[in-house]
């Protein structure tokens, strides 16, 4: 996908119009840019999906926060990850950007109210504000060795329209996760301002090594009672591997006055718009269930890209892949002797290489790569290495 941030407001840029060129000569590309399990290889059990044909599906009962057995099962799951919400706080959507869409209506008056977005990030979040009419204020991440939120920057820049904060954690695609402190520093800043937090926490699943995925810090912020109105949103199209089913959540958490009070207003905008489907929430605890075996392989793949990834990088002194705590991504930063678009561009129509330069997700300068690490290891392995080839040079 490439956005606004490298088409442009005005029409597509060099990249874009490159990658069409290639694309319409059927140029054999290794995409280092998929972001879809789908099509990457990743085994799925022949009889995942055999639970949407569930008889009761064709009886429709019409349900503004879902049905209540589907609701219970994103709740139990939810356990996995520390967080211990009641059945009764959980929305389901029919996607991520289906939530947002909801809390956007939710918390923002058009045309004027604020939410503050993460940057660098994957560059929807700029479709979705504008398609709902709320402005959209950057706060940075900076990188010190990790990434991390620029408090002073963002204190800076938080006006009094500022309705909601959005943290990416894990960060897509800086891989970066919110620490204890962040977590708390936001909230205090949240609460305080009368704001909201929204958790966008679809890659959660994805730590790239065991120490992460049980780091006893996160785990035990995640199970305190945030002091602020928060919404923490996942689904099925990366907890499962499965963006074709269409189905997401938004656990509301928060003291329980402003909770309850979300509710009622939520179940008014949910209950105009019923967009999930009788069938996927009739299956959802088995696709919930089902999602643990693609899960796994995916972790397998990404885990192991990252590590051959690392391991070939090494060889090149100029290039430094940037630490990543989880995610499907990988960050290099590679010397800056040409622009990122020129070295893309030539990767291209060179070397059969499609990935992502920074620019595409706000990066603060030059010069960054951003590759997946979804690909198929022979694809990724022969890719990685025409990419380090090229760039160190």
């Amino acid at each position: 996908m490439f956005s606004s941030r490298v088409t442009g407001d005005l029409g597509p840029n060099r990249l874009t119009r490159a990658v069409r060129r290639a694309r319409a000569a059927g140029t054999a590309l290794i995409d280092l840019t998929v972001s879809n399990p789908t099509m990457s290889g990743i085994p799925y059990p022949a009889s995942v999906l055999d639970s949407l044909a569930d008889p009761a599906a064709l009886r429709y009962e019409p349900s503004p926060f879902g049905l209540p057995d589907a609701r219970a099962a994103v709740a139990r799951d939810s356990a996995r990850h520390g967080i211990n919400v009641a059945p009764e706080r959980v929305v389901l959507t029919a996607s991520t950007s289906d939530a947002y869409s909801v809390l956007f209506k939710l918390l923002c008056a058009p045309d004027g109210d604020a939410v503050m977005l993460p940057i660098p990030s994957y560059p929807l979040f700029d479709h979705l504000t504008r398609l709902d009419g709320v402005r959209s204020i950057p706060y940075r991440l900076e990188y010190q060795g990790r990434w991390a939120i620029d408090f002073e920057a963002l204190d800076r820049d938080w006006t009094d329209t500022v309705r909601a904060v959005l943290a990416v954690s894990p960060n897509n695609p800086t891989g970066s996760m919110l620490t204890a402190a962040e977590l708390a520093a936001l909230t205090e800043r949240c609460e305080a301002r009368d704001a909201a937090l929204i958790i966008d926490e679809v890659f959660a699943d994805y730590a790239l090594s065991a120490q992460e995925s049980s780091n006893p810090d996160r785990q035990e912020a995640k199970g305190k009672r945030e002091k602020c109105l928060t919404f923490r949103l996942g689904g099925l199209s990366k907890s499962a591997g499965l963006p074709q089913v269409k189905l997401g959540w938004i656990l509301v958490d928060g003291p329980e006055t402003l909770a309850r009070g979300a509710l009622v207003r939520l179940e008014l905008i949910c209950d105009t718009y019923l967009s999930v489907s009788t069938p996927v929430q009739r299956a959802a605890p088995s696709l919930i269930a089902a999602g643990a075996v693609v899960r796994a392989g995916i972790l397998d793949r990404i885990r192991s890209n990252d590590h051959e990834l690392r391991t070939l990088a090494a060889a090149y002194p100029s290039i430094q892949v940037l630490p990543c705590e989880a995610g499907w991504s990988a960050v290099l930063r590679v010397p800056s002797t040409r622009a990122e678009e020129d070295l893309v561009i030539e990767l291209l129509e060179r070397d059969g290489v499609l990935l992502h330069p920074g620019f595409f997700f706000d990066f603060p300068h030059e010069s960054f790569l951003v590759v997946s690490l979804l690909p198929e290891r022979p694809a990724f392995v022969e890719g990685v290495r025409r990419v380090l080839e090229r760039a160190h040079a």
